[in-house]
């Protein structure tokens, strides 16, 4: 009799070609075989019965625990197999009612105008900074990058993601700009140096902390650049400029609108912000379960619809809005595989379970950008009309400025953490 998993492998699996060996040693070949086979072997019977009843979840754990393994190709290439023939095609009633029951735990969670973004963020970014310098470029960019054009390195592309940033700002000297998740200060740094602007940066991570203040120091920019642990619900003062990247996935579809709000509070009269975040094309009913456990607590990403609204009522402006829609997958490729190549490092940090956790949630990740349709987008946002031109030539001709910094700027230095 066959057994849940390889009814569920050949109901989903129809192209590309797929071995499973079964913990009772059995093997069996699923696909048309127009692809190279990509071999996986479950160490224990209730590794099978698990990733067959909720794989949404159990894929992820069976492999971060050992219990499912890859013995031909990598996790990526499964992923992907299986989410290009349509994964969803396995689903059974229990399947069906497990999802629903997220969908609606989720929504009532994140609909809330609850904020927890502190602990969310401790989960993920107050971990070792030593881990985070195995996968990303020199600046410690954790997001994602701009590959313009097509095939630079992701060092270039981070680089292109902070210069097109910052032409979208529409810098001038002696400006005040407010960071909003100022990570591990890179994007502070930069704007500081290339356009003379005296720059605020706020993160709710201790370790980011300290080490964007390590970096500032270590750069002389202290008189120009302050990072400070601070949640934006508090922020006060005035600011020409605002930027947020990668840290809207952070704060909720149910806090959307006093997000906006504190903006139009802190934003000038004649300032602009630029946002820069994942998006999806229709509302997002539930985080993916494994990344929201294990990864991510507390996550949403939005669509524009979602989004929109909420600038509106807080009396802005919406200048532009533009979508990056493969960028993020060709920047997860290369952290992923950064990553993989410092293993024994990963593992010497935390652990082999620690790692292939990691790995997992990097390979999900570029799987849902290449197959799910999820993309990145900039929103540029002002108060007056007349703050930003009324064409989009003036962006190239401020990346062009930029590039011409970049080349007198100082190398990056590594800092002590």
């Amino acid at each position: 009799m066959a057994s849940g998993i390889s009814m569920m492998m050949k109901k989903v699996v129809r192209q590309g070609s797929l071995k499973l060996t079964s913990a009772s040693g059995v093997a069996q070949t699923f696909g048309d075989g127009s692809e190279a086979t990509i071999s996986i072997r479950f160490a224990d019977a209730e590794a099978e019965r698990a990733v067959a009843t909720d794989p949404a979840l159990k894929l992820g754990e069976m492999y971060m625990d050992g219990r499912m393994l890859v013995e031909d190709g990598n996790i990526f290439d499964f992923l992907s197999l299986l989410a290009r023939n349509g994964i969803r095609k396995a689903a059974t009633p229990r399947m069906i009612a497990q999802g629903l029951g997220r969908i609606v735990a989720a929504q009532f969670s994140a609909r809330l105008p609850i904020n927890r973004n502190l602990p969310n963020v401790s989960h993920h970014y107050d971990l070792s900074a030593k881990l985070f310098d195995l996968f990303l470029d020199p600046d410690w960019q954790y997001s994602c990058a701009y590959f313009e054009p097509e095939g630079i390195s992701l060092d270039e592309a981070q680089l292109a993601k902070k210069r097109h940033i910052a032409a979208k700002l529409q810098l001038a000297p002696g400006q005040k700009v407010l960071e909003i998740g100022s990570g591990w200060g890179g994007l502070g740094l930069y704007l500081a140096e290339a356009a003379g602007v005296d720059v605020t940066g706020v993160t709710l991570s201790e370790e980011q902390l300290k080490v964007s203040r390590a970096r500032a120091a270590k750069r002389d920019l202290g008189d120009k650049v302050r990072f400070e642990l601070t949640d934006y619900r508090h922020l006060k003062g005035q600011y020409d400029r605002i930027v947020s990247v990668g840290m809207f996935e952070h704060v909720g579809v149910g806090n959307y609108r006093n997000f906006f709000r504190k903006i139009a509070d802190v934003l000038e009269k004649k300032g602009v912000m630029v946002l820069h975040s994942i998006g999806r094309t229709k509302p997002n009913l539930m985080t993916n379960p494994f990344i929201e456990k294990y990864i991510f607590p507390g996550g949403y990403i939005p669509s524009l619809a979602e989004v929109l609204p909420a600038v509106e009522k807080a009396g802005l402006l919406i200048k532009d809005i533009e979508v990056l829609p493969m960028h993020y997958a060709w920047t997860l490729r290369a952290w992923r595989e950064r990553f993989v190549s410092k293993k024994a490092e990963a593992i010497a940090l935390y652990d082999e379970r620690f790692f292939r956790m990691w790995e997992f949630y990097l390979a999900v990740s570029e799987v849902a950008f290449r197959h799910d349709r999820l993309f990145i987008f900039q929103i540029q946002i002002a108060r007056h009309q007349d703050m930003v031109p009324f064409d989009r030539n003036y962006i190239a001709r401020k990346e062009a400025a930029f590039r011409a910094f970049e080349a007198t700027r100082a190398p990056l230095e590594r800092v002590e953490y």
